[in-house]
């Protein structure tokens, strides 16, 4: 298949971005309720901010990951992205290039260099994300020459949900994200509850690794095991609104913000959007230079 064009990604990549906004997600910032001292008009202006970067026509992953952070704290002020742009950059990446999009996507992966190392942990170390500590080997905010991408994430994998994608292909986008998407609209739904049934999805799935550095695994996995709890069988209507925006209201209480799950809702959107694309002839194509 031909590859996309660097504006078809770059609305994809925005269109992902306000569709997570305007679902509720129980824990994270939406426009039906603001919450961890950031605001739904933080985040559009992140993804406008980003965008440009992460659909950069031919740059290296690593490049876009650095451009969008630093835009994006030049701008805000605060980490309102970091995530998003380590899990849309590679899939932007990937678009550009002809073929199946998961194949791509690993090519990209498996091609991250020593460039993308030192744009990746610039961006990681300008964001300082909650919780990210040390770790005794591939430590992204030591000093000296920068750990391979993937030998660093593979260290960080199993606390680190958005770490893992990088060494699983983007497994979970694959396999919990885009079937959820796919079940909920073959239940007729739309958005923004099509939105709203991925992040549950991840938000019951597992223990949100965002959650479990700030707080521990313990406190992770009693935030997955209440949503799962609750929301088991959830049909849309009022009534799952109403339950919805009420454990929103109480996870934001108690300080408790599932960031991961959030990112990766997007990421799923955002993947979902290339295949669709790519999928569809003469959309959003990558033209050919003109040789008259």
């Amino acid at each position: 298949m031909p590859p996309l064009a660097p504006a078809a990604i770059m609305d994809a990549y925005l269109a992902a971005c306000r569709a997570e906004l305007a679902a509720i997600k129980p824990g994270n910032v939406h426009i039906h309720a603001a919450g961890h001292r950031m605001s739904v008009a933080d985040f559009e202006a992140s993804a406008v901010l980003s965008a440009p970067h992460v659909a950069a026509a031919g740059a290296r992953v690593g490049a876009r990951i650095e451009a969008a952070v630093a835009a994006t704290r030049a701008g805000i002020g605060q980490n309102t992205n970091l995530g998003i742009v380590l899990l849309c950059a590679p899939l932007a990446a990937a678009a550009e290039r002809p073929g199946p999009l998961r194949h791509s996507l690993a090519s990209v992966l498996a091609g991250l260099d020593g460039a993308d190392a030192v744009g990746l942990y610039a961006a990681i170390r300008l964001a300082n994300p909650g919780g990210l500590g040390t770790a005794e080997r591939h430590d992204v905010t030591a000093e000296g020459p920068p750990p391979p991408v993937l030998a660093a994430m593979g260290e960080a994998a199993g606390r680190d949900r958005i770490a893992r994608a990088y060494v699983t292909g983007f497994e979970d986008l694959f396999e919990t994200g885009l079937p959820a998407l796919a079940a909920a609209r073959a239940r007729g739904l739309a958005e923004p509850w099509t939105t709203t049934a991925v992040h549950l999805a991840f938000l019951t799935g597992f223990p949100d690794s965002h959650l479990a550095r700030k707080f521990g695994p313990a406190v992770a996995e009693r935030v997955r095991a209440e949503a799962e709890a609750a929301f088991r069988g959830l049909e849309p209507g009022e009534d799952a609104r109403a339950a919805l925006l009420a454990h929103d209201a109480a996870l934001k209480a108690g300080g408790l913000n599932p960031g991961t799950s959030a990112d990766l809702t997007v990421a799923t959107l955002f993947l979902d959007a290339l295949g669709r694309l790519t999928a569809r002839p003469e959309s959003g194509r990558a033209q050919p230079a003109n040789k008259s």
